[in-house]
């Protein structure tokens, strides 16, 4: 399913008869401000005992702390289209980084209630966007040229659902939590850089959110 330029896919994930999906160059306008809104605030230390749950997990794995590089993303999508103001180039670059293989969580934003549904993998690395040179097409750029075009896009493969909704407010009572005990939330960009449509993750951050999906909702 196309996912264009500078708007949101008016529509959630899709069911996994649906073919590869198309993600585009542009941020999501919800403001921080109407995202904390829709994240209510979360009980002090909620989240220490799966932040202890999984470090012990890892250490029983074998497993190491990785450097901070990323690797994997969070790709929001809006179940209601929405106008758009302007555009983010760091939302585009980050795009522009996507290589095949890597996952990406689908998050729904500006609804009610915020948060992560299913799991994508790139199949095609970012090539020109063709919504900008089409002059009927909302998302045409006049300024943009073939030679050197401004967007681009990604395609996306649905991968499965999550095995449970995880809300915005559950991811972050676990980051409020892991800034005060170093755990692998506490710099996530979902909470300092919010109106970014595509926000990249670190292998421990990728980690620690899937995990959730295997605890009962708090």
């Amino acid at each position: 399913m196309p996912w264009p330029s500078r708007k949101r896919d008016k529509g959630a994930v899709a069911d996994k008869k649906e073919p590869d999906a198309k993600i585009a160059k542009t941020e999501n306008e919800t403001s921080d401000k109407e995202e904390e809104e829709m994240s209510a605030k979360p009980p002090a230390g909620s989240s220490k005992s799966g932040w202890k749950n999984w470090k012990k997990k890892e250490s029983e794995s074998g497993g190491e702390e990785s450097k901070i590089t990323y690797c994997h993303w969070l790709l929001k999508s809006e179940p209601e289209s929405r106008l758009e103001k302007g555009v983010d180039v760091k939302a585009r670059n980050f795009l522009r980084s996507m290589k095949l293989g890597q996952q990406a969580f689908f998050y729904h934003s500006n609804c009610k209630e915020p948060g992560i549904v299913a799991l994508v993998k790139i199949v095609k690395e970012a090539y020109p966007d063709h919504t900008q040179f089409d002059q009927k097409d909302p998302h045409y750029d006049s300024t943009s040229r073939k030679e050197n075009p401004k967007w681009s896009m990604v395609d996306v493969q649905f991968v499965r659902m999550t095995k449970r909704f995880i809300p915005l407010s559950e991811i972050k009572a676990h980051h409020l939590a892991h800034k005060a005990d170093g755990g692998p939330l506490k710099d996530m960009m979902l909470f300092s850089r919010q109106r970014l449509s595509i926000q990249p993750l670190t292998q421990e951050e990728f980690d620690f959110v899937l995990s959730l999906e295997e605890e009962k909702p708090h």
